[in-house]
């Protein structure tokens, strides 16, 4: 149960705590679409792809990554070592959690957002340095208590704050409707929620959001498969309530601060107004726990991943005679090393705020499910899916996502992610018919008994 809380609080990150209820204070109740998917579409997703993926990466042999999964079920390094430079774009998501510490800094303390950005580096860099995977997995289920905890308290909350007892969201829903009609529209007139397709395209998103290398990496730790079940089920009781809960905080707080600077610092606000001192603490450190679960999560998925599925695999390439030993010693450097690496790039780009935290987050993961999604789905429900097929459909589902979003092609961000992603489909399917002489399925039963 502890991995499935686990992979809950990794789910929910600054995005959920922070993000998602700042879109909800400036979009009102159409980003409740968001909250939907999360507690419903992506758990649907994990019931699908935990079973098959958990197996999948059990016949492969011990699997520990995503890139590595990938780069054995085609047998290709080039690949593995493709996925592992496209989980790069990770560190936009790691981005997201600076800001999201920072902007807790800030509205609390008080302390200015560019040393809130330098605290925050310190502390996730010391916090990992200090533990590992497997104390992050225990620390993260346990934050993932404290985390729903803190979520029940924001919606018990809205009766004091908003009031009107049992008709609470009615009253809710009034008062948003007085500051501006368009906070109560089941389909926005602007933001990322105005239209039936931009919708659907939100759902499409969250479905694809548990192949995200760093929750995958959870199926994978789970040893037994009697243990998929409860993980799967603490995962999604977990999720539903920090999904749904904090972004009510949203709401509310838009009634109760209608002229915040930043949206993004909606849920601090009102828990400093909702609660008395201690509970406004404890409220806050659950936030922080959300947080740091994410981030944690994201630094030791790149790391692993430069050290096991980038390093360990172009080392040999340029030095010959190094021996099996040397290449892990010289591989557990090269993990250790780049999380400096990677945090000082993080700290470089947040320095400047972003206009939303969460938009900024789902870019991020957004890049790399447009890039994978073929090659998993594919990978074990189509024979004929090759090495050929995942690269072409790996680079050109990135690449699309990055020119449609870079240059305003397709405006809104989910709409981009699912032209790309189909885009991503349609090559895989056509150079693996092309280049498939041989039931690829069938040659990797082969090489893996």
């Amino acid at each position: 149960m502890l991995v499935g809380a686990s992979f809950a609080t990794s789910y929910a990150s600054a995005n959920l705590f922070i993000g998602v209820p700042g879109l909800a204070y400036e979009y009102g109740t159409s980003v409740l679409w968001y909250t939907l998917g999360c507690f419903g579409i992506s758990w649907i997703a994990l019931l699908l792809f935990a079973k098959a993926f958990w197996r999948y990466g059990k016949k492969l042999g011990r699997v520990s990554t995503l890139p590595e999964w990938l780069g054995r079920r085609y047998n290709s390094k080039t690949l593995q070592v493709l996925v592992t430079i496209l989980i790069l774009f990770n560190v936009f998501y790691i981005v997201g959690q600076n800001v999201g510490l920072a902007t807790i800094f800030e509205t609390v303390i008080g302390i200015p957002y560019e040393w809130g950005i330098v605290i925050g580096v310190t502390i996730t860099i010391l916090y990992i340095g200090l533990g590992g995977a497997f104390a992050q997995m225990i620390t993260d289920g346990i934050q993932g208590i404290l985390m729903a905890v803190t979520s029940v308290l924001i919606m018990v909350s809205l009766f004091w704050t908003i009031g009107g007892g049992f008709n609470v969201f009615g009253v809710l829903t009034e008062q948003l409707a007085a500051i501006d009609p368009n906070l109560i529209a089941a389909v926005g007139t602007d933001g990322p929620y105005n239209s039936v397709l931009a919708i659907m395209a939100v759902q499409f998103m969250l479905f694809s959001f548990v192949l995200m290398p760093h929750l995958l990496n959870k199926v994978l730790s789970i040893e037994t498969e009697e243990e998929l079940a409860p993980f799967t089920m603490s995962a999604g009781i977990i999720l539903c309530i920090i999904s749904t809960l904090m972004v009510l905080g949203g709401l509310a707080a838009r009634v109760v601060f209608p002229t915040l600077e930043s949206a993004d610092s909606a849920i601090p606000m009102y828990v400093i107004e909702a609660f008395p001192g201690v509970i406004a603490a404890i409220i806050i450190v659950g936030i922080i726990s959300a947080i740091l679960s994410s981030t944690d999560s994201l630094y030791l998925g790149i790391t692993t991943s430069i050290g096991n599925d980038f390093y360990r695999i172009l080392a040999p390439l340029f030095m010959k005679n190094i021996s099996a030993a040397e290449l892990d010693r010289k591989s557990v450097i090269a993990a250790k090393g780049s999380l400096i690496l990677v945090g000082l790039v993080s700290l470089y780009f947040s320095l400047e705020r972003p206009d939303s935290l969460s938009i900024l987050i789902q870019f991020s993961f957004s890049a790399i499910i447009s890039g994978i999604i073929a090659p998993i789905t594919l990978g074990y429900f189509w024979k004929h899916a090759n090495n050929y097929g995942a690269i072409a459909s790996l680079i050109t589902g990135t690449t699309l996502y990055v020119v449609f979003t870079s240059f305003n092609l397709v405006e809104n961000i989910y709409l981009a992610m699912f032209l790309s992603s189909l885009a991503g489909f349609a090559v895989m399917g056509v150079v693996s018919a092309i280049t498939s002489n041989e039931s690829d399925q069938d040659l990797l039963l082969k090489k893996s008994s």
